[in-house]
């Protein structure tokens, strides 16, 4: 049996060493097109991104907000398919070393086969796999799976999940658990929930591995704000939504775009 990726562990083990936080962007694969996906995650991890996540275009997403859904939209318009996405994972792979890990529908997953998804996952590079809409107990099975064709398996904590979901929902995970800062669907928000601090650190109780936050965190303080709690901090929609604003630009310039923005969020805490 194959074991879950060690990088991830790596990574966050590196970081604590230097009393780090953890940025992780997310990229909508395929928005706008394949080539700006690799020339941006060569540009993450330059910038300094910790982990990078992976979208793959879903017609009908789970908690996505109206930006992320747009993109997979013209994602979907160009035809973007599951084997393109590991692909140009592949091939970013080839030049970095930064743990990638792949933000998909169960829906997909089942209909490609959870053993033969997450075979090729691994081969194209990837280190886990976050599959949002996948509750115990099916998520039991599922995991086990993944986990035995090397992959780190992540999984979410809602604000409003009970205590005792919280515990089985951690005991599934590795890599990390994904804590979702409020309710609903992704965006950016410009204050953190009051009682934050107090959820992480009554899930980090409950597990040794990493909890990462995400959900409207968009702002170099709000990074920082998290650095005192979490292990982690996940941005997405504000990455989009910068590309959205130069989608008339080259790959390499849509790059440069996002890894400033990186830089940006790591300001006060690198």
């Amino acid at each position: 049996m194959n074991q879950p990726s060690e990088l991830i562990g790596q990574t966050f083990a590196a970081l604590a060493a230097k009393k780090q936080i953890a940025l992780i962007p997310f990229l909508p694969a395929g928005y706008p097109n394949l080539p700006t996906t690799v020339a941006c995650l060569k540009e993450l991890e330059q910038s300094g991104a910790s982990i990078i996540e992976i979208g793959f275009p879903f017609s009908d997403p789970i908690a996505d907000g109206p930006v992320i859904q747009e993109a997979f939209t013209v994602a979907l318009a160009a035809k973007i398919k599951v084997a393109d996405v590991f692909r140009a994972a592949a091939e970013a792979r080839r030049a970095i070393r930064t743990p990638l890990v792949a933000m998909v529908s169960y829906s997909i997953v089942f209909k490609y086969g959870v053993e033969r998804f997450a075979k090729d996952a691994r081969k194209a590079g990837y280190d886990g796999l976050i599959v949002p809409d996948l509750p115990p107990p099916e998520a039991q099975r599922v995991t086990g799976l993944v986990r035995q064709a090397g992959l780190d398996t992540i999984l979410l904590v809602a604000p409003t999940t009970t205590a005792e979901r919280r515990a089985e929902i951690a005991s599934l995970s590795s890599g990390f658990v994904y804590y979702l800062s409020v309710a609903g669907i992704t965006g950016e928000r410009d204050q953190l929930p009051a009682d934050l601090a107090a959820s992480v650190r009554q899930l980090k109780s409950l597990t040794k591995i990493p909890v990462c936050v995400g959900f409207g965190i968009h702002q170099a303080k709000q990074v920082k704000q998290l650095a005192e709690v979490a292990d982690g901090a996940i941005v997405g929609t504000a990455y989009v939504r910068r590309m959205k604003q130069i989608l008339d630009k080259s790959p390499t310039e849509i790059a440069k775009a996002v890894g400033q923005y990186t830089r940006e969020l790591l300001a006060d805490v690198r």
